[in-house]
């Protein structure tokens, strides 16, 4: 019985999903979806940009748990390791990204889920943009990018 035990140990991530040939269950070889949580950190209240992606990450297969407006950095952890993500993308028009951002990584790494892949969008200065990088932010989208590239980094990173 310790073999299987241990078998079935060496199968399991350490987020809980198999790693084996089948991760999925379902026969096919397959990995299971994606799954993102996008949120709107902060005090702003425009969300039709989150709202977009979330709907274009939904439609390209990805499961994705939205968590609506006004959400502290400790809310959107929360949600991120209850719901097991793969990712978040956080979405601040309000110039707040340079603290909340960075707040979010840190949480993420206090949590233990470090392996979870953060990105983000909104009104971010190009100047912003490296120092978001060098505090673990993977990516930042601009206004103008499609959903296509989105989705297709999303893909190609998670």
């Amino acid at each position: 019985m310790d073999d299987v035990a241990e078998t079935a140990r060496d199968q399991v991530s350490d987020t809980g999903r198999s790693t084996e040939q089948d991760p999925d269950g379902s026969g096919d070889g397959a990995r299971p979806p994606l799954r993102v949580v996008i949120a709107k950190p902060g005090l702003d209240g425009h969300d039709r940009g989150a709202k977009v992606v979330a709907r274009a990450l939904r439609d390209a297969g990805v499961e994705v748990v939205y968590t609506g407006l006004h959400q502290t950095p400790e809310q959107i952890v929360a949600a991120v390791v209850q719901e097991d993500a793969d990712a978040v993308g956080l979405s601040v028009l309000s110039g707040a990204h340079m603290t909340l951002f960075p707040r979010v990584v840190q949480l993420l790494k206090d949590q233990g889920a470090d392996d979870v892949v953060v990105f983000g969008g909104g009104i971010i200065p190009d100047a912003d943009i490296p120092l978001l990088k060098e505090q673990g932010v993977a990516m930042v989208f601009t206004p103008g990018t499609t959903m296509a590239s989105i989705v297709d980094w999303v893909r190609e990173n998670v």
